[in-house]
């Protein structure tokens, strides 16, 4: 398979130490999207005109707060590297994946209602990793099977909303 060829965007940045508050909003920002931190405050998604907007007003928010930021589209340089920071990507995603797998195979309570709104819980979450799993990890089809699973067994959702596609995704 020859290597992945990917445009990045990368948001360089600079906050000073107190307040701490604004470095921590925008660090919480940049995890919310997915991002991959490659060095210091060096943070690289995919170059993708939504993310790279993302960037653009996290770079403005840092300069509101008398900071420093730069935000470059770059591609790599050396042969291999994009397939590197791909599986970075797939690997954080992953991990959350098997989090979601490892709830849904945790003992349940009793209670159906506890049960629905459980399950509930887990699909928005695997919605804002989907969200984020820019390169699509492999278990991201075996979590969505599962949920619509749960969705549809009658154990585990009676008289539900009357949702038939899953949650509304």
């Amino acid at each position: 398979m020859p290597p992945t060829q990917v445009s990045w965007a990368l948001l360089v940045f600079t906050l000073p130490r107190e307040p701490s508050a604004p470095r921590v909003a925008v660090w919480r920002k940049l995890k919310k999207l997915g991002a991959v931190l490659l060095h210091d405050a060096v943070w690289v998604l995919p170059a993708q005109p939504a993310l790279l907007e993302h960037f653009r007003w996290l770079a403005a928010e840092i300069r509101e707060s008398f900071g420093e930021a730069l935000v470059w589209v770059a591609q790599q340089g050396l042969p291999d590297q994009d397939d590197t920071l791909v599986g970075q990507f797939q690997t954080q995603a992953e991990m959350e994946y098997l989090a979601i797998l490892s709830a849904l195979d945790a003992p349940k309570s009793g209670e159906k209602n506890d049960a629905h709104a459980e399950r509930a819980a887990l699909a928005r979450r695997y919605q804002q990793i989907h969200a984020r799993d820019y390169f699509h990890a492999p278990t991201g089809d075996l979590v969505r099977a599962r949920l619509e699973a749960t969705s549809s067994h009658p154990d585990t959702d009676k008289g539900g909303s009357g949702d038939t596609n899953g949650g509304g995704a």
